[in-house]
């Protein structure tokens, strides 16, 4: 097992590790939309998925993988309204690659965020 960490990596805010290597798969923490430089939360729903997304593929990136190998998505929404918009979203990052994909609808998330994803992937 091994941490993944780089100075491209959010630091963890919290006591977990962002990404964890184990026989050839990545573990990828929970991933709020808070942008790492400013520490500000985009509004509404679709700059915070692209936020999150974003932060998952540089940390894919940073472990030697890609959008494209990711095996499956978490995502947790604080309202199932927001699924369309999401899915949207999320569709345009992936495009033909479909991860298998849980959307947990789970009420408040941290610091009033609208989603918050994880992931698995290949390397």
């Amino acid at each position: 097992m091994k941490i993944i960490s780089s100075k491209n990596i959010p630091p963890a805010n919290g006591h977990y590790s962002p990404c964890i290597e184990h026989n050839d798969t990545l573990y990828i923490s929970g991933q709020l939309p808070v942008d790492p430089a400013t520490k500000q939360i985009p509004e509404g729903i679709e700059a915070q998925t692209k936020l999150v997304l974003e932060k998952i593929g540089l940390i894919l990136t940073e472990a030697g993988s890609s959008l494209e190998k990711v095996i499956q998505m978490r995502i947790y929404i604080s309202n199932i309204e927001l699924w369309d918009e999401v899915n949207e979203v999320y569709t345009q990052f992936f495009g033909a690659h479909k991860p298998v994909r849980c959307v947990v609808p789970v009420g408040k998330l941290h610091y009033g965020c609208l989603i918050e994803a994880e992931c698995v992937a290949h390397i």
